[in-house]
């Protein structure tokens, strides 16, 4: 039988590069149709690389674009010494470093918290990143990293290697996600990045101990997406934001819980300062919210809408990220409302349900 699914495997590649042979033949004589059908396959692929490197969903839709504009007008000297993938990748890991020297996208964020919170435990030091919307990721195709490859699809889309990879080094980070995550060989590395091998694994080795100290302990994985304990632990979570009991909220949390917002340059790390910060910030005055239950980054995550007891609506919030460990929550990451119309989140909601 594997006989059987290797040959069967085999035979599917040389149709497919039959298939892509005629296509680049089409699109090198000018057909745009051709062209398409020659790129698109590797839209939503390329989309999580850039956002990978740039934690920016709009910027990697930007990229993106960049990328395939370049691709057609390079088209024509293209000559198929590497796959049409690694062709593409090429393209776009360069143009995101080529954003990422730019500097073109940070917003400016608050030097200090806002006034009237508690004093943090530690600055956050990823002041830019967006999360990732489950149903993107739907759309993605199965992985196949090759003998480099070191992360499963979705240790590689969550928040705290996404988060992790914001504070590498440019190249660092690109080496990394092309090795590890996406299993090309150094030597493929090396020509996309008109670098040398040794170059490439000089980077991959620093990229490598620079994560391994920032990623959190996998002791304590998360439970399947899904599954009973993780539905459990967003309803009792739900439960205790729409009740305001900060307590409930609190008791969910593990011991070395991390609660940030990107936006905000403040962490509060373990639970009592987790629950200072949720008592005197997050539902101070007595506030209440309604919970839209979403997905990001492979993880559960809500829209957060403050109710308004005058005029009957609730307004948002922003946006809520669990970072799941068992059946407790490691980290909860807070975005702001400019997140939301990427989920199809509303900006208000009746007051009531």
């Amino acid at each position: 039988m594997g006989e059987w699914i290797t040959q069967a495997g085999k035979r599917r590649c040389r149709e497919e590069a039959v298939v892509n042979s005629d296509l680049i033949a089409r699109a090198q004589a000018g057909d745009e149709e051709a062209f398409r059908r020659l790129v698109d396959r590797h839209r939503r692929e390329l989309h999580v690389h850039c956002y990978r490197i740039l934690g920016s969903i709009e910027d990697a839709e930007d990229q993106v674009q960049e990328t395939f504009l370049a691709a057609w007008h390079g088209i024509a000297g293209f000559e198929a010494r590497a796959s049409v993938r690694a062709w593409l990748f090429r393209i776009a890991t360069n143009r995101c470093l080529g954003a990422l020297r730019a500097a073109r996208r940070r917003p400016a964020v608050p030097a200090a918290p806002p006034p009237g919170l508690p004093e943090p435990t530690s600055s956050s030091e990823v002041i830019w990143l967006q999360p990732y919307p489950d149903v993107l990721l739907e759309e993605l195709p199965e992985p196949a990293p090759g003998p480099e490859g070191r992360y499963q699809a979705r240790e590689a889309i969550s928040l705290a290697f996404v988060t992790a990879l914001q504070l590498l080094p440019p190249r660092q980070r690109a080496v990394l996600v092309l090795r590890d995550v996406l299993g090309f060989r150094s030597r493929e590395v090396a020509a996309m990045l008109d670098s040398s091998e040794d170059s490439v694994s000089s980077a991959l080795k620093h990229a490598r101990a620079n994560l391994r100290r920032r990623l959190p302990s996998p002791a304590d994985p998360p439970p399947m997406p899904g599954s009973a304990a993780e539905r459990e632990v967003a309803e009792r979570l739900t439960r205790a934001y729409e009740t305001a009991d900060v307590d409930a909220v609190v008791a969910l949390l593990t011991d070395d819980a991390v609660v940030a917002a990107p936006l905000a340059p403040v962490a509060y790390e373990g639970r009592p300062a987790a629950g200072r910060f949720l008592r005197s910030g997050v539902f101070r005055d007595g506030r209440t919210y309604r919970l839209i239950a979403t997905r990001a980054n492979g993880q559960p995550a809500f829209g957060l809408y403050v109710r308004d007891p005058v005029i009957g609506l609730a307004h948002a919030h922003g946006m809520l990220v669990l970072t799941l460990a068992d059946s407790r929550i490691r980290a909860m990451t807070g975005f702001d409302n400019s997140v939301l119309p990427l989920f199809g989140l509303p900006r208000t909601l009746p007051g009531h349900g």
